[in-house]
């Protein structure tokens, strides 16, 4: 996936849930067969979200993200899922990045409680 777009979103991604939540710990989980890297999870003091990558899209589910406030609406996917919320972003798609990180700082709070 070098050189490939998602890949080059993902590593974007990673830096700004690292913005949001120093200290924060990456691990890659669910590795199969048709994805042999895993899906990369994001925890401090809890599960802060998933970055799952497709043909035409990376996704980043938030865990408990239907608790999260989300004013600037940076959530498109899942929104009437129970517990998540999610971030789809297309190949030239471009997002609110403070309000990304914004989320994540709510996420670590809602973690910590």
């Amino acid at each position: 996936m070098a050189g490939d777009w998602r890949a080059d979103l993902v590593d974007d991604l990673r830096a700004l849930i690292n913005q949001g939540a120093p200290g924060v710990e990456e691990e890659a989980k669910w590795r199969k067969a048709s994805n042999p890297d895993g899906v990369p999870t994001f925890t401090l003091d809890g599960l802060i979200c998933t970055v799952e990558t497709y043909k035409d899209k990376v996704k980043v589910t938030f865990a408990r993200g239907a608790s999260l406030d989300d004013p600037a609406g940076v959530f498109n996917s899942s929104l009437d899922a129970g517990k998540r919320r999610a971030v789809d972003v297309l190949e030239g798609d471009t997002f609110d990045e403070e309000a990304f990180v914004a989320l994540v700082r709510a996420a670590v709070e809602l973690n910590r409680g």
